[in-house]
């Protein structure tokens, strides 16, 4: 029976070596771009996946949401309901509300 060795295991493109203080940096700019509003939706939850350095299927199971939502969530051709987002959002511990559309308004 063939049993890689541990030089070819670390060779695997799948196992994902992520460096904290990349992701810390990739996670504060995440936060700095959701709220200067600079992201579609798709783009956002992308950039979640991406910074998690999950696949698309690893991420969809892992938020409790089916791949092809997600697919369709990340290229912004979906409109998922308040409960999907909140799924794929928690994890960065955000979550979906009311943003005012004109930040200088006072009620």
């Amino acid at each position: 029976m063939y049993k890689p060795t541990a030089h070819l295991k670390q060779m695997d493109k799948r196992v994902k070596h992520r460096d904290p203080e990349k992701s810390v940096q990739a996670v504060a700019q995440l936060y700095a771009a959701v709220a200067a509003d600079e992201l579609s939706l798709g783009q956002g939850v992308r950039a979640m996946r991406r910074i998690s350095g999950l696949t698309q299927a690893e991420f969809a199971a892992h938020r409790g949401i089916s791949l092809q939502s997600l697919r369709l969530i990340e290229r912004d051709a979906a409109n998922p309901t308040v409960v999907t987002l909140n799924k794929v959002a928690s994890i960065f511990g955000l979550r979906v509300g009311w943003i005012s559309a004109n930040p200088m308004a006072r009620p």
